[in-house]
């Protein structure tokens, strides 16, 4: 067996079907034994690879391509098959449904991505069966869960870049889901999952049939899929109860690290520890400032119908964090509030109609209909700054004399809002894809040509509708409660609890409709109030659709003509693709506007419709050029005009040399792009909730909670990477059944689109004085305001080409088979080394984010799977998995004492280290025959032995952390041990 053969043989039944680097462009395929029951289609003679237009006998590509088998996905029988391919070592960063939990604003709330090297979603291009699809969200992320799941027969991973091949995105690679177009016969399958715990139950049920007709020369497919899961709706698991984070160090002070006493010692900004927790609010309200700070208000006391009074033991305090002190107090109900596992439920169907009239024509129809529905919550969402008057109706006798004491006419609380529901999303998505095409074989000009074209039309309707948000302008009015006083201007009986709005002299600001809401104490909200500041039902909701058209048509021929060393392979052909969206929001939801200043009406969502469309016009050429016995030249080069931005060309080279029949040896430079996506063009200014550290001018820091306007910008031009690999494939003939491969990759992005962060913002405006920073951001003194002590109220956010990275690394793959006694052995391992990935963004220091387990990249990520399947039928796999240790941040100074000055780019810490993990998988299945239907049942334990997360500490800005894991989700398992168990029948 040839390393090509036997590398790609995991897309046989006769190979487990672990992931493997494919280089070989086609193969044969090992036959299935004829006494073992058949749960795979099998593949044809020939096998197309992605990564090249051109398809030829025995052409190993120069670009790495990884594949995963119908065989693999099987035995590990992922919830869904993002789970599975997130776990090779060169997919990082990928979203999931659970991990964009918090997208409320942005309306991405739910969609599994898929992200090589870290670089970013946009920078992969997913495929479905070597055609685009339309995006689910404006950021041009593709929901690979709308792919129907039951009729995949391979996934194929390049991990290099492809643009001259497929155009715009892919800058770190492609990854192409491969339909089994000839799927014949009927095949059911049913799937159950719990976690150890007995939570986050799931069921997933599919159904294919496949039959040919008119002599084989036609080909009908329909299949349907339907999947339901049970959401976790708070993180209940021990290991998040520790308060691990970052926060602001109390004790740290700038002037002791600038001055020359040596009484005052210089610490660390940054502290990393447990016991950490916020001290601005508790569930029922807490006065943080002024004489009354430590006040908290706990239950409604049924005596006096209004809220007990209890003094908080603060610990020490910087911003919105507290070391020690009455901390399970302080973080009851908000610690943990976040969603760890979405409920969903997913229904898919999926038809194709085939027919050759002839070799050189061969029509196909395609249709593709996908629903999403998913709700997940962002957080207890907390309130800090809440006035409230001397006069409130709700206030404790109590409180009000000592405000009388102190000669205050107001206070100010920090609360959860405890007796709200958390804020989440409750999105759903509709993803239609009709296709039409064609493809044959002919003759021409002495060479033998095929042809391939098809027309798409893909239509994704979203449905972005948040839950439990409340209107602003509501919650202060009802927040603002007093007790009508007789002959009073709204007609309200003496005595009675109103809204001060109803009774003031100013008769423009009434709201009959305004329910009094006491927000002092954890249980004194009514229904009514409750839903008055909720709207009664009505929340935010934003309506889009996203539509793609895309029409291609390409030729190919292996024997152009014949050179001294073989025949000269060529490809050629023209795409033509048009992106746009529309979407409508009420009135009602949207944010206001004003000189430059966008302010939320709602605490989260205040959704405006993004509307905009461009179009792209390409050609490609494409030619395999053998040199000599063993060695070929491949060339590619591409051609794209963007209606947005104008022209731009994208190229490859690649080389292949069998030096031996022991050592290959491949490289490739090309030139790739990405194109600004719709968002990035088009984005209204849609606003979301959160906070930032802003610096005080005595050294601290204060959490201003503000609105965040996202805004596009037109004139962004494409990102330009230059991706350099080289790799070589060990197969010694001494080793039986063995195979090596190691690829150097190095990617350098110029011009790339990103913005900058509100924290970043505000650190290079407040911190480093950088005047065109300070432009974005308003405060209570308007926009670019940005003198010291004002409240931040306001941050735009705007992409620009003004990034470039550079990411280099290895990847390693090996594997080993074998028979043993009675049934085969096979050994993989993949694992893939970050040497660095380095963003220089021209202002600030250049930061690496290799191995910052903070992130999505470590140094090293790793799968190792071993198989044994037995010729009974029973087969057993194990996997272990993991990643290596890392750092918070790279650019961090460690220190706890004499330390030196911390910086907005250095920024000083006491602990800057996380350590790796390790996972162990196992996987079993047993086929057998009922009634002379194929059957299989199987069982998959992911995290074997239930390890824990490493804690990683988040902070130290957003009001949001408390509520979120205590670890990194990219990285590290969260569920626990996970079961899934099923049954599938072929007949």
């Amino acid at each position: 067996m040839t390393f090509s053969r036997m590398l790609l043989c995991s897309a046989s039944l006769a190979c487990l079907g672990l992931p493997s680097l494919a280089t070989a462009q086609s193969t044969d395929v090992a036959p299935q034994a004829a006494d073992e029951p058949v749960f795979e289609e099998a593949p044809g003679d020939q096998i197309t690879v992605t990564g090249s237009r051109i398809v030829r006998d025995g052409y190993d590509a120069p670009t790495p391509v990884s594949v995963v088998s119908t065989k693999e996905l099987k035995s590990e029988a992922p919830a869904n098959i993002s789970d599975f391919v997130n776990t090779l070592p060169a997919v990082r960063g990928s979203t999931t449904a659970a991990s964009t939990n918090g997208s409320l604003s942005n309306g991405a709330a739910g969609v599994n991505s898929v992200n090589l090297r870290a670089l970013g979603a946009a920078r992969t291009l997913v495929l479905f069966d070597g055609q685009r699809s339309v995006a689910s969200t404006t950021t041009g992320s593709v929901d690979v869960n709308t792919f129907p799941q039951a009729l995949i027969q391979r996934v194929e991973v390049v991990t290099g870049g492809a643009s001259s091949a497929y155009g715009s995105d892919a800058v770190s690679g492609v990854v192409n889901f491969i339909l089994n177009k000839e799927f014949t016969g009927l095949a059911a399958e049913y799937e159950h999952g719990v976690t150890t715990y007995g939570d986050g139950p799931n069921h997933k049920f599919s159904a294919t049939v496949g039959k040919p007709f008119a002599e084989g020369r036609g080909h009908v497919i329909l299949s349907a899929e339907h999947f339901t899961q049970t959401g976790i709706q708070s993180i209940d698991r021990d290991w998040n109860d520790s308060g691990f984070f970052l926060a602001n160090n109390p004790a740290y002070s700038a002037s002791a690290c600038t001055d020359s006493s040596a009484a005052t010692a210089c610490v660390n900004e940054f502290l990393i520890s447990s016991g950490i927790g916020t001290g601005q609010f508790t569930p029922g309200g807490l006065v943080s400032t002024g004489p009354l700070r430590g006040t908290y208000f706990g239950s409604i006391d049924p005596a006096t119908g209004k809220a007990t009074v209890n003094k908080l033991a603060f610990g020490t305090t910087s911003g919105q964090w507290m070391v020690g002190g009455d901390l399970d107090i302080t973080t009851e109900g908000h610690r943990g509030s976040a969603t760890l596992q979405p409920s969903e439920k997913r229904t898919s169907a999926f038809g194709r109609l085939s027919y050759e009239f002839s070799p050189a024509f061969n029509l196909f129809g395609q249709f593709a209909y996908s629903k999403y529905n998913g709700q997940s919550y962002y957080q207890q969402t907390p309130t800090t700054g809440v006035t409230i008057q001397r006069d409130n109706a709700f206030l404790p006798d109590s409180v009000r004399a000592a405000m009388v004491t102190n000669n205050l006419n107001s206070i100010q609380i920090g609360t959860s809002n405890i007796f709200l529901p958390p804020q989440g999303s409750d999105n759903t998505r509709e993803v239609y894809r009709y296709v039409a095409g064609g493809s044959g074989e002919f003759g021409a000009m002495g060479a033998e040509w095929k042809w391939d074209g098809y027309y798409q039309l893909g239509k994704t309707k979203t449905n972005e509708l948040l839950t439990n948000a409340w209107n602003i302008a509501r919650m202060a009015a009802a927040t603002d409660a007093v007790v009508a006083q007789a002959g009073n201007v709204g007609g309200y009986a003496a005595g009675t609890i109103v809204c001060r709005i109803n009774v003031d002299t100013n008769t423009a600001n009434d709201d009959r409709a305004c329910v009094p809401l006491n927000r002092i104490g954890t249980n004194g909200a009514s229904q009514a109030a409750i839903d008055y500041v909720l709207y009664n039902g009505l929340q935010p909701l934003r309506k889009q659709e996203l539509k793609q058209e895309v029409a291609a048509l390409s030729f190919s021929t292996n024997n152009l003509f014949d050179l001294w060393a073989g025949p000269v392979s060529l490809a050629f052909g023209g795409e033509y693709r048009k992106e746009s969206v529309t979407g409508t929001v009420d009135d009602l939801f949207r944010p206001r506007v004003a000189n430059g200043v966008t302010t939320g009406t709602w605490i989260y969502g205040n959704y405006l419709p993004t509307v905009g469309s461009y179009n792209v016009k390409e050609g490609f050429i494409e030619t395999i050029v053998p040199l000599m016995d063993g060695m070929d030249l491949n060339g590619a080069a591409r051609v794209t005009d963007y209606s947005t931005s104008g022209t731009v060309a994208t190229w490859k080279l690649g080389l292949t040399w069998q030096i031996s029949d022991d050592v290959k040896f491949r490289s490739t430079v090309s030139r790739d792009i990405r194109a600004p996506n719709l968002s990035e063009l088009f984005a209204p200014g849609t606003g979301r909730t959160n906070t930032v550290n802003v610096p005080q001018p005595n050294g601290t820091v204060a959490a201003n909670q503000f609105n965040e306007s996202t805004v596009g910008n037109p004139d962004l031009k494409p990102e330009v990477a230059k991706t350099y690999g080289a790799g070589f494939v060990l197969t010694p003939q001494f080793i039986p059944g063995f195979a090596m491969s190691v690829d150097y990759y190095k990617i350098d992005l110029s011009g790339s689109i990103d913005s900058l962060t509100a924290q970043t913002l505000t650190d290079q405006c407040y911190l480093q004085q950088i005047a065109s920073s300070c432009s974005f951001i308003s405060t209570t003194g308007g926009r670019g305001v940005t003198t010291p002590g004002l409240a931040v109220t306001s941050i735009e956010i705007k992409p620009t080409n003004f990034v470039s990275l550079e990411t280099s690394g290895l990847d390693l793959e090996a594997s080993y088979r074998r028979q043993i006694g009675a049934g085969n052995f096979t050994l993989r391992a993949l694992a893939s080394h970050a040497i660095e990935l380095v963003t220089n963004n021209g202002v600030t220091l250049q930061t690496d984010a290799a191995g910052q387990n903070t992130g999505s990249l470590p140094k090293w990520t790793y799968r190792i799977t071993a198989a044994y399947e037995f010729d009974s039928g029973f087969s057993i796999q194990g996997v272990a998995r993991g990643v290596s240790g890392g750092v918070y941040n790279n650019n961090y100074v460690t220190c706890t004492t004499d330390c030196p000055l911390s910086t907005a780019d250095r920024r000083t810490v006491n602990l800057n280290s996380i350590p790796g993990a390790f996972y162990f998988d196992m996987n079993a299945s047993y086929n057998f025959e009922v009634a002379g239907v194929a059957t299989q049942a199987f069982l998959s334990v992911r995290n074997l032995t239930n390890k824990d997360p490493v804690l990683v500490a988040n902070g130290p800005t957003g009001n949001n952390t408390p509520a979120y894991p205590q670890t990194n989700r990219a990285l590290y398992d969260v569920l626990g041990r996970v079961f899934r168990m099923g049954l599938r029948i072929k007949m």
